[in-house]
């Protein structure tokens, strides 16, 4: 499943070339404001695997895609977090803009997109820890713009969950259960949607529905 920090307000250095450096994510401590806590170690496979491939995690403006501001050129774990080293790119307009509300102290946060690989929950407290995460981008963000999307991406992840957890019980889900525990697992909205009515609906009696859907987690987890 993917999802995206709570913005980390680390960013300890700024030049007017546009090289900048700060930490997009601590480790342990107090779980964040979305009940999260990072293991130190997270990264170090992730980190491993694009260091084999020559590539980076890209450096997006508010986990936007399509609005890439720079690069990623070092990024390492030490005893606090996750250290990045960056440069804004000055040729496009958002990176000169990152640049400069970076410099008035406007905004001043970062944030990561990450896939969860391994991961560990409190049944008691409801935290996750996460042990194992593959690191796909980190964003520039200003936490007023970007919280609500967090918030969003992180409820979202943890419905998943449950569903994940009801279903390996053996529970029964309803077609709309079994489809966002689809989105969950990274599927689109589109596919989503398809495999929950090829599994679900039009299946026979609904019990008989429900045991194709724990078939096809089954086959998933084969």
């Amino acid at each position: 499943m993917d999802k995206t920090t709570a913005p980390l307000l680390e960013i300890k250095a700024l030049k007017d070339s546009g090289e900048f450096e700060g930490y997009g994510s601590t480790f342990g401590g107090e779980p964040d404001a979305y009940g999260d806590v990072i293991a130190a170690g997270a990264y170090t496979d992730s980190l491993k695997s694009h260091q084999a491939k020559g590539t980076m995690p890209k450096l997006f403006w508010q986990h936007n895609p399509s609005e890439p501001i720079g690069k990623w050129l070092d990024a390492k774990e030490d005893g606090h977090g996750l250290l990045l080293k960056g440069k804004l790119n000055m040729d496009v307009q958002r990176g000169r803009e990152a640049h400069a509300l970076l410099k008035a102290g406007d905004i001043d946060g970062l944030s990561i997109g990450y896939r969860i690989k391994e991961y560990s929950v409190d049944t008691e407290t409801s935290v996750w820890t996460l042990e194992k995460l593959d690191l796909v981008e980190v964003s520039i963000v200003s936490v007023g713009a970007n919280e609500n999307a967090v918030v969003q991406s992180v409820k979202a992840a943890k419905a998943a969950h449950d569903l994940f957890e009801r279903l390996k019980a053996g529970d029964r889900l309803t077609e709309r259960e079994f489809e966002t525990w689809l989105k969950g697992l990274g599927l689109s909205n589109s596919q989503a949607e398809r495999a929950a009515r090829l599994h679900l609906k039009g299946q026979g009696e609904p019990a008989e529905a429900a045991d194709d859907g724990v078939a096809f987690l089954r086959a998933l987890k084969g």
